[in-house]
């Protein structure tokens, strides 16, 4: 048993450093964004787009980018609870924002555009702050503690909260609140997963002390 234990941990230690080889990183980079490039080309042929799904279109192209010409990683998680969680998400809000239904609004229309504006504001400052240290799944590709990461651990996060509030308040439907309540769920998950695993770095740790909020700063 003990000796079967050890080949598949050095099958795994094998596959992880795999993952570190910069071409493999960028490939995995290139498909992991292809539904988030079918999203986007799903919303600018639709019909039926709205002020605040241009506006998280927007975004989405940054993502994008972004993910083309990250850096690649010096660690990347193991647990493969981590990676499905990471998928489950990110994937999540793809098809959220593909597939929402087209409800009615709940306040007046300028409200959900004035707040996307406002969460398109904060998720470019943050992925630009971000940098190419971006990834889906928890990996160290280094820490940034500059620009929106001042402020708060997970600005990236706070814009899509953000967004999904624009959303819900530009085309309400109970299924709509649902998802987006399941996802925001799931993003919060995620926020403590991250951290558990980069507060193993020690930069990390004196970071978190430093800036005490995750989204939003003096409330949580």
């Amino acid at each position: 048993m003990e000796t079967s234990g050890a080949i598949q941990r050095a099958a795994g230690m094998r596959w992880m450093d795999f993952l570190y080889i910069p071409w493999v990183d960028k490939t995995i980079a290139i498909i992991a964004i292809i539904p988030n490039a079918i999203g986007i080309y799903s919303r600018y042929s639709d019909h039926n787009l709205d002020f605040v799904r241009a506006v998280t279109g927007i975004q989405t192209m940054l993502l994008v980018i972004t993910m083309i010409i990250r850096r690649t990683p010096v660690r990347v998680t193991p647990n493969p609870w981590y990676w499905l969680l990471a998928f489950v998400a990110t994937y999540g809000i793809v098809t959220f924002t593909i597939f929402s239904q087209s409800g009615a609004p709940i306040v007046p229309v300028v409200l959900p555009n004035i707040t996307a504006i406002i969460a398109a504001a904060i998720t470019i400052f943050a992925r630009l702050s971000l940098g190419r240290s971006i990834g889906y799944v928890p990996a160290n590709r280094g820490i940034v503690t500059r620009g929106a990461y001042r402020f708060v651990r997970h600005p990236v996060y706070t814009g899509m909260f953000l967004a999904l509030v624009s959303v819900i308040l530009r085309s309400y439907t109970p299924l709509n609140l649902a998802a987006a309540a399941t996802i925001f769920i799931l993003f919060v998950v995620k926020s403590m997963v991250e951290e558990r695993f980069l507060s193993q770095d020690a930069e990390y740790a004196e970071y978190m002390q430093k800036v005490r909020w995750r989204w939003l700063p003096g409330i949580a």
